[in-house]
């Protein structure tokens, strides 16, 4: 019986010191906590920009039809690689070559005409010749009967003189006479003949000037028609879907015996990618965070696919056209990436880090010391860099500063006969976990305080709630 009165006993006082220990009223202050301490030490800082894009060709083709017809043969489907000119599908086409056919015909014939033309301009130049040079010889026989004329009028006048003086016949003078009319008669007769030849040169000229313009009229055909043959051909060209560069094909948009209309716009039959070895990732920069990025700066990212592997790229350029969605202002930079083991492909998402400043061997501090306030102290200074700019999903980390900015003001607290002390600072840059000090009383290697001083997390946030007590736990 005494033994379990003894064990009886030796439980209740086991049972009573567990419950004054688990129910004991909270004890001390919000100050009676130990600070915890951290060090200005000298390292690196890489400021970056965290930001997601997507993956797209440098350059995106569509290749169209300016032609309405039926699809009968298809040569390219999804990732086929394409040189340029290469055809990679067919239009019906009959039609389009008896349309052709015909146009040749028409040409050819519109050529004979023009032959048949030549051929006559050839007639009249001829006809021209033989008429000027029977002009020649009209005008020699002109000449001539114009010196017999004169002859016999020379021999009518001297037969006339003797007759007079009785030395010559009445024949003689009659012979003469005669002969003089008759050389008359041939003058009129070579003249009647000039002037009809001179009519007819005249008319052989007309028909050479209507030959030639047949000749014109026959070349103008012959150029309409070579004209409707070049058209026809062009179309029939079209029927052949033809890639303009070099690539692959990376979405198709018809099948086989689809139809094809054109008649108010040219549709998408592919859409090629040129030379993935390059790709670009355009990503969506916040405003807050856009005058950071400069051309040529250094990128790092990643893709879903290959979550071990990190990726290299250059910034390019960030677009001027800003996008606002639900009042948040993006602009959207351009990076450009090296796929040479065409491992990256368009639409893939990047998870990207682009670096915005880098400081070797800088004196340095942790972000917990530039958030810490004593207890009791109501925040009321000059923000550290990294409470200025809170994140719209968590926690942003505090835009990097250069030093062309001169830094910005801070604070820091360091523990004299175990009380924080205040101490001014000028921070440059930060990478989120730890940020540069341009400035300060600080050296390298001093201890500064990072947290602590409080029972909770919610008293160091608010120091003006009293210490509340702990809820005992539950026994069942």
């Amino acid at each position: 019986m005494r033994r379990v009165w003894f064990w009886v006993v030796g439980l209740l006082v086991v049972v009573g010191a567990a419950g004054f220990y688990l129910w004991r009223p909270a004890s001390g202050s919000a100050s009676d906590a130990a600070y915890r301490l951290g060090a200005i030490e000298r390292g690196p800082i890489t400021a970056s920009v965290r930001a997601t894009g997507t993956l797209n060709p440098v350059t995106t083709v569509l290749v169209g039809s300016q032609l309405s017809g039926q699809v009968v043969e298809i040569l390219a489907d999804y990732n086929t690689p394409v040189k340029q000119g290469q055809v990679v599908a067919r239009l019906y086409s009959e039609q389009i070559k008896s349309r052709r056919d015909a146009a040749q015909a028409d040409l050819a014939q519109a050529r004979a005409d023009r032959d048949t033309k030549k051929a006559q301009i050839d007639k009249a130049k001829a006809m021209l010749q033989r008429s000027e040079a029977l002009a020649a010889d009209l005008a020699a026989q002109r000449d001539r009967a114009q010196a017999q004329l004169a002859e016999a009028q020379r021999n009518f006048e001297r037969q006339t003189e003797l007759v007079a003086r009785a030395a010559g016949t009445q024949n003689a003078l009659d012979q003469t006479k005669t002969q003089l009319d008759i050389q008359k008669a041939a003058l009129v007769s070579a003249q009647a003949q000039i002037a009809s030849n001179a009519a007819e040169t005249e008319g052989l000229k007309a028909d050479l000037a209507l030959a030639e313009a047949g000749m014109k009229s026959a070349e103008a055909l012959i150029l309409q028609r070579e004209a409707k043959l070049r058209d026809i051909e062009i179309d029939l060209s079209r029927t052949e879907i033809r890639s303009p560069v070099d690539g692959v094909v990376v979405k198709r948009d018809i099948e086989l015996g689809q139809t094809v209309a054109a008649s108010l716009s040219a549709p998408t039959l592919f859409t090629v990618a040129q030379d993935l070895r390059e790709i670009d990732i355009y990503a969506n920069i916040d405003e807050a965070d856009v005058g950071r990025l400069k051309p040529d700066q250094a990128v790092s990212f990643t893709v879903n696919a290959y979550p071990n592997r990190t990726f290299t790229g250059r910034v390019r350029l960030v677009r001027l056209g800003a996008q606002t969605v639900q009042n948040v202002v993006t602009y959207t930079a351009v990076i450009g990436v090296k796929n040479s083991d065409m491992s990256l492909l368009p639409g893939m998402t990047a998870n990207l880090q682009i670096v915005t400043d880098e400081r070797d061997d800088v004196l340095r501090v942790p972000n917990a010391a530039l958030r810490f306030r004593p207890p009791g102290m109501a925040v009321a200074v000059k923000a550290s860099p990294s409470d200025e700019q809170p994140d719209r999903q968590a926690r942003r980390r505090p835009p990097a500063r250069t030093a062309a900015d001169e830094g910005m003001e801070g604070r820091l607290y360091r523990l004299v006969d175990g009380n924080p002390e205040l101490v001014p600072v000028r921070l440059g840059v930060t990478d989120g976990s730890y940020t540069e000090i341009l400035k300060s009383r600080l050296k390298e290697g001093e201890a500064v305080i990072i947290g602590g001083g409080t029972r909770s997390g919610a008293q160091e946030a608010d120091p003006s709630r009293p210490a509340s007590r702990p809820r005992p736990p539950r026994m069942f």
